[in-house]
């Protein structure tokens, strides 16, 4: 991998990380449409990590407040009704579905998953899903002609069967084209959370899981060296600058503003894929590493 390779996948990975539009997915078709090699799984994990630093440092006072309250509430009852510790606990019942799903799916992720076809198949299915979550609650939202808008939950109506729910939406993004916050908002949206809610647990969410990813992929490169350290640092350095941008700027919109420009361009990019891949232009396998 280049210098200029490992920046615009760097960059791709922090600007498309956290939008509903799957960086796993952008990854894979930065390569296929530059003609360069597939970054491979291990490289978008181990950037991941430079995204996730991000959200470490956007959302530094929940995170400590939480964690704090967490350890308290390991020895204290009076904690326990803690919401802060309350949340430490529904992060970690939310990881562990993609936790077990990546160990039991690992071959197939880095494999058969990655075919461009799956891909498209995803963004356009995924983007219609977060289109009717979107409308849904929009409709709450404002109400409707002859009725008071609805109050969707927050963060402090979490529990542990939507935390686990929460978990089960983060583990399809293990799939390219799915996207990690995609899927975990629309599904929170589907059950009644506001928008800002929604995304603020599903980035609280990705921590445990993104971190371990990175670090068990950290140990397996390590070990094959097969990673080009270099770029792949620089790339993650890169993801993390434009990560904690993208945070910013996407906290404030989904206050205020629809989903739907991003399903429209998940589904125009989609089909795009397939009337490429069916027209013989783009293989299926563009660009996918031999090792």
């Amino acid at each position: 991998m280049s210098w200029f390779e490992s920046l615009i996948l760097g960059l791709v990975q922090g600007l498309t990380e956290f939008l509903p539009v799957s960086s796993s997915a952008h990854l894979r078709l930065t390569a296929a449409f530059s003609g360069w090699e597939d970054p491979g799984a291990a490289f978008t994990a181990i950037t991941q990590i430079g995204t996730e630093a991000a959200v470490l440092i956007y959302f530094r006072k929940d995170i400590g407040r939480i964690i704090s309250a967490w350890l308290r509430s390991l020895t204290s009852k009076e904690m326990r009704r803690d919401h802060d510790a309350q949340m430490g606990w529904l992060v970690i019942v939310g990881s562990i579905p993609i936790g077990v799903l990546g160990l039991a799916f690992k071959d197939q992720i880095e494999g058969p998953f990655r075919d461009l076809r799956i891909t498209a198949t995803m963004l356009i299915v995924v983007g219609i899903i977060i289109g009717v979550a979107d409308r849904l609650a929009a409709r709450d939202e404002s109400g409707g002609r002859h009725r008071a808008a609805k109050q969707r939950k927050g963060l402090e109506d979490l529990n542990a069967r939507d935390g686990l729910i929460y978990g089960m939406c983060q583990a399809m993004a293990l799939i390219p084209g799915v996207s990690r916050s995609g899927a975990t908002i629309s599904g929170g949206l589907f059950m009644g959370y506001n928008r800002e809610a929604a995304a603020r647990y599903s980035f609280l969410l990705a921590i445990p899981a993104v971190l371990a990813s990175g670090l068990f992929e950290l140990k397996d490169a390590m070990e094959s060296g097969h990673v080009s350290w270099g770029p792949t640092i620089f790339a993650t350095v890169i993801a993390f600058a434009s990560g904690y941008a993208v945070i910013a700027w996407f906290m404030k919109f989904i206050s205020t503003k629809s989903f739907m420009p991003f399903v429209w361009y998940r589904i125009a990019l989609g089909i795009l894929i397939i009337a490429l891949v069916t027209a013989g232009v783009l293989s299926p396998h563009a660009a996918e590493s031999a090792g």
